[in-house]
């Protein structure tokens, strides 16, 4: 083989076995990291090494994301009985023997790495729902939604009981996404809505002391502004201060004086707000919606109701984690450990969410497969 035809036949070669990645979710995504890169360089100033472990953790993130867009479909059909189960018994770990932080215990330390299950079950519930609404395509009845609904409750339980109540209700959401796009009736679902309004009172009473004042700190923050409030109050008054145009990279005060609190993961978009203003705001909610929107176009386009369900539940999952984290920060929801995907510092959400996409671009690389 000469040296001027080495190209030609590598060029088909690597064509065939390189994954078809989705240009406008490489686009997307590749934004948002570098957003998300720029911003925490200034929220983890104090903190250099947290710089270093977020390139360490979007590597990681994008080899994931490569490996799962190369899977063939049949493949994520076949791991997800098994994902789901490891998940399971993570969780089961967790409560069993897992590392507290701040009170709470929802992490296992396998020396080098610290794991968190309850954020692989956002992706592992959703691939068990599509997954066995696929076997059962033609012959969906109401025990598949009963069953569907168990096992979205069984993890939803264990979560919830780390206690890391955020985190469950997405889940929740994430499991329900599923079951109404797989065709719930709308008489269930608003059921199921007047059950959750009706159990609201128990729930309360159900809830950590913590839960409770972060609901009641949401209605009035300024009944305790250097307490329970003090999270909402600080990030509220960075993002106002943003103003049209920002106050500059590196320039934030309430970020650089210290008064944000959590900074670089669940409120690093105050800092973003602080130092890029309402200008930065719309560029990055553009972002998002792109991302939700092109997710959507996937999972319209999906050639098996597997893929189709697996498409709708992440591209939702997308558009809930932004929504509540900025809704959080902005003080229209509470405050709950939700991350906003692709820009707040952390290994196992980013990961997750890498994967998520990388599975995205699975369900766009086979559309054209009508068998499995």
């Amino acid at each position: 083989m000469s040296a001027a035809s080495l190209p030609q036949r590598l060029g088909p070669w690597l064509r065939n076995r390189l994954p078809a990645l989705d240009p406008v979710l490489l686009a997307v995504l590749g934004v948002l990291s570098l957003v998300g890169l720029v911003t925490l360089y200034s929220a983890a100033s104090d903190h250099p090494g947290r710089f270093g472990e977020q390139l360490r953790n979007l590597a990681l993130a994008a080899a994931l994301m490569v490996g799962a867009a190369a899977l063939p479909v049949r493949v994520l059909k076949r791991l997800a009985l098994l994902v789901y189960t490891v998940g399971l018994l993570l969780l089961v770990a967790v409560l069993v023997a897992g590392v507290s932080v701040k009170g709470a215990q929802r992490w296992l330390d396998f020396g080098a790495v610290r794991i968190q299950p309850a954020e692989i079950m956002k992706l592992a519930v959703p691939l068990m729902l599509a997954w066995y609404f696929d076997r059962r395509e033609g012959a969906v009845g109401r025990m598949d939604f009963a069953i569907a609904a168990l096992l979205v409750l069984i993890p939803v339980a264990l979560i919830a009981r780390q206690p890391d109540l955020g985190t469950a209700l997405l889940v929740l959401a994430a499991g329900f996404f599923v079951i109404f796009f797989a065709g719930l009736p709308w008489i269930w679902l608003g059921v199921l809505v007047g059950a959750a309004v009706a159990l609201v009172p128990i729930a309360w009473t159900m809830m950590h002391d913590y839960q409770r004042n972060r609901i009641l700190t949401l209605v009035d923050p300024m009944s305790d502004p250097l307490g329970k409030g003090f999270h909402t109050l600080q990030a509220m008054i960075a993002i106002g201060s943003g103003g049209m145009f920002g106050k500059g990279w590196m320039q934030g005060t309430q970020t650089h004086l210290e008064f944000i609190p959590e900074r670089t993961s669940d409120f690093i978009f105050a800092v973003y707000s602080e130092e890029f203003g309402l200008i930065g705001n719309v560029v990055m909610l553009v972002l998002f919606v792109v991302l939700v929107g092109r997710a959507l176009v996937i999972a319209n386009q999906a050639a098996t109701p597997f893929t189709r369900l697996l498409a709708s539940a992440i591209a939702m999952i997308l558009f809930t984690f932004a929504f509540v984290n900025m809704a959080m920060v902005s003080g229209v929801l509470p405050v709950v450990g939700v991350p906003l995907p692709f820009i707040s510092y952390g290994g196992t959400a980013l990961v997750t969410l890498g994967m998520a996409c990388g599975m995205l671009m699975c369900v766009q690389g086979n559309r054209k497969l009508v068998q499995m």
